[in-house]
């Protein structure tokens, strides 16, 4: 007989980890099932930046992750393409950044989805996928042998390869790119080195952080820490053959001499590692058809795979599993209104666009030739103006997406604003505990409407200085769901049933 169990989750790396505490917070203990033995050590992502930061801080997450006891704080410039963007006038900065390392950021996040009481399966490969009309039967394999498994619903956090999302049918368009990208740590002549995060180049001279056009292709160096360089290249125009052996230094000291036309003498990084030494054969833009089907979700690389350029996977990917998290916790314990699930992919579809959209754009302004040199000098002067700054910034950080939640306040469907009541709460620690929260702002006039929803939702009767609103209902996932300016109660009420589904009988809660 299969073992039963709520939700499963295939993929423990951030995401799936994420969405698994977010279950756990809302009351629903999934099973995670990961094939890798251990947490992944593979170095990818290099850091977390745009609203992800934000997010995070709704769970206490950023200072666990962080180690700082201090707030997420916006950055003063960052870069697109390869170009520096400044941020430091820019009024609202919604770009916010932790320099982490993913494997530790996996560390922590199963540590704390452990501490949740989260039923995580190193080891355990799933391996068939049976989707039914009212649950999805999983086979698994694992340290001792095979065995079943019946959930209600099945999450894919399992990558770019997806098996679930293959599984149950999602098309997966999009497009590869004829581009070959390398990139590993190196050990490197001190002479080279410049300061933290350049390095001199004979015959070329100082080649700063980040990427870096030539006409041969982008030459990638940064220095995260001191002496400990990671240098990257990315070709276009040709692939390698599928069966080609794996990365070396040797291949990527050659590729660097390619895009640079002189050598740089790389060699094996030293000291402990992980250390990464990776190659993509092939550059994928791809955007799942749809992230629901049936019982079954898509989040983060299983619904969309993107160019790194930038670092916006784990921003996306995050805010994915925020989103799916709360909604389908609210469907296993039966008070979600209908069509709530299907939000999910109305929502976050849109997002992933952008980012599709974004990661191409810069990889078009990386590539060689004289059109583009010209594209990239009329492009940075249209991100010097204030204008072009400001929506490069939101861009970046995902704050340009504006979900319908049926209210048309100029807050509605946006990440709550950064706030700071009288009595010294930040709004970030209202929602530690994952929970939907009616802040009222008016001295507690919209608070008894939410009286047939007070098992489900928190009320805040607070004050604060040059308040955004005068009520705002804040979901989970800390997006708006609802604000007012003044009294709105048929509004209010309205709102809490579009998210938070029926009343309940408050002579009954009271009882």
């Amino acid at each position: 007989m299969n073992e039963k169990t709520d939700v499963v989750i295939a993929g423990a790396g951030p995401n799936g980890l994420l969405l698994a505490g977010e279950l756990a917070l809302a009351g629903v203990r999934p099973v995670v099932l990961e094939q890798l033995p251990a947490p992944d050590a593979e170095l990818k992502a290099n850091g977390i930046v745009g609203q992800a930061n934000r997010v995070l801080d709704l769970r206490g997450l950023y200072e666990m992750l962080s180690g700082s006891d201090q707030p997420p704080q916006p950055m003063d410039a960052y870069i697109f393409a390869g170009m520096h963007v400044p941020f430091g006038d820019l009024a609202g900065n919604p770009m916010y950044g932790m320099l982490i390392q993913q494997p530790r950021v996996v560390r922590r996040l199963s540590d704390w989805v452990r501490d949740l009481g989260v039923d995580i399966r190193w080891g355990n490969e799933l391996t068939g996928i049976e989707p039914h009309s009212d649950h999805v039967r999983l086979s698994v394999t694992g340290p001792d042998g095979d065995y079943g498994l019946d959930t209600t619903y099945l999450v894919g956090a399992d990558g770019g390869k997806s098996r679930v999302r293959k599984a149950v049918g999602i098309e997966f368009p999009g497009l590869t790119t004829d581009v070959v990208a390398r990139v590993a740590h190196v050990s490197l002549p001190d002479e080279y080195r410049t300061g933290y995060g350049a390095v001199d180049v004979p015959g070329i001279g100082t080649i700063p952080f980040g990427h870096n056009r030539f006409d041969k292709g982008v030459f990638i160096y940064v220095e995260f820490e001191p002496g400990r360089a990671m240098v990257g290249t990315i070709e276009y125009g040709t692939l390698l053959p599928e069966n080609a052996p794996p990365l070396t230094i040797v291949e990527l000291r050659e590729s660097v001499g390619r895009v640079l036309g002189v050598d740089l003498p790389l060699e094996p990084p030293i000291g402990p590692g992980p250390h990464a030494l990776r190659r993509i054969n092939g550059q994928n833009t791809r955007q799942a058809d749809r992230y629901r089907e049936g019982n079954v979700f898509l989040v983060g690389d299983a619904a969309h795979v993107h160019s790194a350029m930038g670092g916006p996977g784990l921003n996306l990917g995050m805010q994915d599993a925020m989103n799916l998290g709360w909604k389908l916790a609210a469907t296993v314990h039966g008070w979600a209104p209908p069509g709530l699930l299907d939000t999910y992919h109305t929502e976050r579809y849109p997002a992933g666009e952008r980012v599709m959209m974004h990661s191409m754009a810069q990889a078009a302004l990386m590539a060689a030739g004289p059109e583009v040199t010209a594209l990239r000098t009329l492009f940075g002067e249209l991100v010097a103006t204030p204008d072009g700054t400001s929506h490069i910034a939101n861009l970046l950080a995902g704050s340009d997406v504006r979900y319908d939640v049926g209210n048309d306040h100029r807050l509605a469907g946006r990440l709550v604003p950064e706030l700071t009541l009288a009595d010294g709460r930040r709004v970030a620690q209202l929602l530690h505990h994952g929970r939907p929260v009616l802040l009222d702002l008016s001295g507690g006039e919209h608070a008894g409407a939410v009286q047939g929803w007070q098992d489900r939702v928190d009320v805040v009767v607070a004050t604060a200085t040059d308040r955004p609103a005068a009520a705002l209902l804040i979901r989970p996932d800390g997006y708006v769901a609802w604000a007012a300016d003044e009294l709105d109660e048929d509004g209010l009420r309205a709102a809490l049933a579009r998210w938070f589904g029926e009343e309940s009988d408050v002579t009954a809660l009271s009882a």
